[in-house]
Formats: C-alpha cells, structure tokens, sequence
C-alpha cells in the first residue's frame, strides 16, 4: 500500500523493521508495515549520496521539446474458559456503552476501525492458516470494539488451476468466522501478486494460466523503457484484449467478482460490507513504478515510467497521431532517469525547464494517467453492476506517494501514474471519477508526520493527505484511510484521530472519514503495551470529532477493556507466534 520504507523507519527508529504493504491496503500511486518505535531519531541526511549519476545512467535525449515484533514472555496459556467468560464480560460493557453513544445527540458518528488479516490467512491448500489463533484474535477484537476486519481475496488461490474455476475454501470458513464473532468484512478483490513490496511477508502468484499466458506473450506484463518486465498485475494496456484463454482481463476480473457474489451472497450486506476491487500492484490504482523486489527501486528515488509492452506503446502511438505529433508516439521519456534518482539528477524531472512542464510533458502525462482512470473505470462500472442492491460499498485504494512531494514535478507521483504537480491537482480527477461509481477512495500513510521523514527528499505526507481531503470534499466522495507502515505509539495514534477528523476548513463541517482500517494482526498487536494503547485508539476513534467525553475518561474506560480481555490476548499473541 503508499508508504515509506523498512529502512526508512528503521532510520527514524533507530531499529531495523521489516515493513509489510497491505493487501488489500492505501500509497497514492505510492504503496500501503512493521513497529516503529515511539522514539523518533533525526532523519538521516544522506540518502542521497547512494543515488548520485553515473555515466552510464546519464539519460539519453528524448524527442523535442522534451525528452521522451516483541515476543510473548512465560508460556502458560489461559484456560479457554476464562477467556469466553471475559469475552461475554466485555461484550456486555460493550453493548452498554454503544447504546449510550447512539443515543447521544451531541456525539459525532466516529469512525469505525477495521483490522488488516494476515495476508496468508488463508494457504494455499484453501484452508485457514493458524485457525486458533484467527479464532482468539477475532475475539479479542470484538471485545475492543472494532468493527471489522479486512481480508484479501487472491485470484492467484481461488482461480489458481483453471479459468473459470474456482475454489473459496477458507475464504467461507473466515467469513463464517467473522459473522460468528459479530464482526464486520471488507473483502479486497486481490488480482495482483503478493511478494515483492514493502511488507508482503508471502508469496501469491497470479493463477497459474495466467502466469503461462505471461510467458508465451511477455508484453502482457508492464514493461520499462530497458526491457525489464514486472508480473505483479497484468498490464492494462491489454484491459479489453482477449488476452487470457479467450477473455480478457477485465472479464476475467467481472468473472471473479461475480463467482464471489453468487457464493456469498447470504452474507453481503450484513456481514460482508465492502468490496474493496484492487486495480494494481498491492491492490492499487497506480502503476508498478516502484518495485522493491530484486532490488530495482530503494526509498526514495523516482521509479520509473511502466509504458513500454506493445499494447501500451500502441496506445500512445495512436494518442500522438490524434494530436497531431505522430513523433511522440514512438517511446515514453527517454531522459526520466532511472529508478532510483532523484528529480534533479534528470532532464525529465528536474525543477527549471524540465520537460515535464513542456507540451511535449503535458501531451505524455495526460495519456499515461488517463490510461490508468480509464483502466479504474472500466474496473468499476462492471463491480458496481454486479454488487448492485447487494448492500455492499465498493472502494479503491489509491497509493500514498509522499517522497518528492516538495519538488515542482512530484516525480514519483507521475511515475506511478497520478498526474500531481505544483501546478495540477492529480487527485481531483480519481475523486470525480470515484464519484461517478459511489465508490470511496480508500488512501494510505494517514500515521504519518512531515518531519518524520527524510527531508533532504522532500516527503510531505500530511500535505498530501490534506490535498487529498480536499480534493475529495470537492468530488464529494467518501475518504477511508489506512496506515502505510504498522505503528503503535500514541503519536501515531493522534496523527490518525487528527487526520480522520477531516477539519481541513471551513466547509468540511462534520466530515469524518468513513472508516480506518488498521494494519496489521500480527502479534505485536497483542503485546501488553500495544493493546492497551489500541483499545484505547479505537475508543477515540468511535467517539468522533464532537466527542464530548475528556481523554482521561476513555483511558480509563479503555484501561478496564485491556483488563477484561487480558486473556483473550494472551492467547491470540501466543498462537499467532506457532
């Protein structure tokens, strides 16, 4: 999902993480983890120096005008019976408390908070992994008053052997799990690979066919302008192409949405709430511009322009002839640099007469975008068709590429996709289209803080998540947030209150973000001192904006919560660590 890097919290924490993207979940075209520490050191400073220009990488001309966790200590488990016997405890102090709350005009409607799974909560033998500690886990989450859980769906596993067929085992025991428990699902239609970004701790191929579809014609894969194919989502310059055995992809991903509508259609709208439909690496709108497998991109260079498959530079080629430049059609930039430069190092990017400010720039990043809102179009018109009266909200997350935001040209922002400069509002455009489909956009790195990160690379998250406020409130489209990187700390936790709370101006009145989702269950979640400042997060979150009770009295309230389900924790920490 959007996000900074291991390395980069590593360096603010002083401790080396291991970040996980979510799978379901929200970087701008950016990606959505790992504890960071709630001491934050000094940004290190150098982080340009491993990126300088080489000879080598020196760009070459384009065409004119412008180049184209903490271990459980004892091992004592507690009785289960303790543990429903605390369960039933909490669950009526619960019940006590949300009647008080709906009945409390001078509330705000707060903020539900869902948790991300595992992202291999379900194997590939389609049954559910560590179905014990699942069990405990969604137990103690009830208890502290969250209302949901998310879960990816991966095309790879359920349609894994054969077009059309498709198996949902252990995707309906966790739903059945989850309605047991009383909690909510946002189910994530996962068509992309899991391995290869920030925090994918597992790998998931694409199905099988595919992949061997992939190998027969490679330009089914993005492709950069040096040959280099990524295979983590089939490219979208083949949307409508029957590519894949005789469909294409588009209906190869209707197809699945509606063989997971028909088989769980007793639970859409009670249970199953949302249908999250990825559209790209990690599940996002964007392009794989920032690969981390193999070592092809590090935090925080540019990326690099994924438009060079056959299909893509047809495309282009047919753009360039319409506008009356048949030149421009034959290649993407040629001097855009390399994955990991920064803005100045290229002709491309650079702040004074880059060609991304030229007509040439404009032609090229017009096109590239609007590919990408057309291929997000063409995704939601068939999922809303589909889930239609199914009482069910569809989303789409969107990457939150924060890195370069200060720069003039925001580099990693239209590398990946999302058309954003210091002249041109790029998230305006998803919103209105978001708009058309009643869809929410679902956004990443809602935890984090300007002066967190690197400033010598110009990250400014909390701008960002501000334009995408506003541009959201203009669109009048629903906002959800998630965290890019698994943080525990209370400065964290304010960073999301404040940000979830919207108050941006004068019009957001009594906007909230519709939902927050949480990454990750893991079992630092469950760590002592974790819970108890998660409990408490949740609380707040619940409480909203016009929240009329002092932060005293929800620590406390929150204090008695981590009490009462002490046990239900122990246990879902301990058998989440086997």
């Amino acid at each position: 999902m959007a996000m900074s890097m291991p390395h980069q919290i590593g360096a603010l924490s002083g401790t080396s993480l291991t970040a996980e993207t979510g799978g379901v979940s929200c970087e701008v075209p950016a990606k959505g983890s790992a504890v960071a520490s709630a001491m934050w050191r000094t940004p290190m400073t150098n982080l340009s120096v491993s990126v300088k220009k080489t000879g080598a990488e020196m760009d070459r001309v384009s065409p004119s005008p412008s180049p184209p966790l903490s271990p459980m200590r004892g091992g004592i488990r507690p009785d289960l019976s303790v543990a429903c016997q605390a369960l039933m405890e909490a669950q009526v102090d619960v019940a006590e408390r949300e009647h008080t709350l709906r009945n409390s005009p001078e509330k705000g409607k707060g903020v539900p908070v869902f948790v991300m799974m595992p992202l291999d909560s379900v194997k590939m033998d389609h049954t559910v992994n560590r179905k014990k500690a699942i069990n405990a886990s969604l137990q103690a989450l009830k208890s502290a008053g969250v209302e949901g859980i998310m879960m990816d769906v991966w095309w790879g596993l359920v349609e894994r052997d054969a077009p059309g067929e498709y198996n949902w085992g252990g995707y309906a025991e966790l739903m059945e799990m989850a309605k047991k428990h009383g909690l909510k699902v946002q189910a994530v239609m996962s068509f992309h690979q899991c391995g290869g970004n920030v925090g994918d701790s597992c790998t998931i191929p694409l199905p099988r066919w595919v992949v061997e579809e992939m190998e027969k014609d490679p330009d089914l894969a993005y492709t950069d302008q040096w040959g280099r194919r990524n295979f983590e989502y089939v490219s979208l310059g083949c949307d409508t192409l029957p590519v894949l055995k005789g469909r294409t992809p588009v209906q190869c991903y209707s197809d699945f949405m509606r063989g997971f509508r028909d088989r769980f259609e007793n639970l859409l709208g009670d249970t199953i709430v949302e249908i999250q439909v990825g559209m790209g690496p990690a599940g996002e709108l964007r392009y794989p511009s920032y690969p981390e497998q193999d070592g092809t991109w590090k935090f925080p260079g540019i990326g690099a322009f994924q438009c060079y498959d056959k299909y893509m530079i047809s495309s282009l080629k047919a753009a360039a002839e319409s506008f009356g430049k048949p030149e421009w059609g034959h290649t993407g930039p040629t001097d855009a640099g390399n994955y990991n430069n920064w803005p100045e190092d290229t002709n491309f990017f650079r702040r004074e007469g880059g060609g991304w400010d030229s007509e040439y720039g404009e032609f090229f990043l017009t096109w590239y975008s609007q590919m990408l809102l057309n291929h997000g179009e063409r995704i939601l018109q068939s999922a809303k068709a589909i889930f239609e009266d199914k009482g069910v909200k569809i989303s789409v997350k969107i990457a939150g590429i924060h890195w370069h935001y200060g720069t003039r040209s925001h580099a990693p922002e239209l590398t990946a996709g999302y058309y954003n400069t210091r002249f041109r509002d790029g998230y305006l455009p998803i919103a209105q289209m978001l708009a058309r489909h009643g869809a929410i956009f679902n956004f990443t790195c809602i935890e984090m803080r300007d002066h967190e990160q690197p400033q010598d690379a110009q990250c400014a998250p909390e701008k960002l998540v501000r334009q995408v406020a506003l541009a959201t409130q203009e669109a009048q489209v629903p906002l959800a947030g998630e965290n890019a990187l698994p943080r525990y700390d209370d400065y964290a936790h304010e960073q999301i209150l404040q940000a979830s709370s919207l108050n941006i101006d004068d019009q957001s009145g009594d906007r909230e973000m519709c939902a927050f989702t949480y990454l990750r269950m893991n079992p630092d979640l469950f760590h002592p001192d974790n819970w108890r400042r998660f409990v408490a997060f949740v609380k707040k979150m619940k409480e909203g904006k016009a929240v009329n009770q002092c932060r005293e009295q929800v620590e406390r309230e929150a204090e008695h919560f981590v009490h009462i389900t002490q046990p239900l924790v122990q246990e879902a920490a301990v058998a989440l660590m086997h």
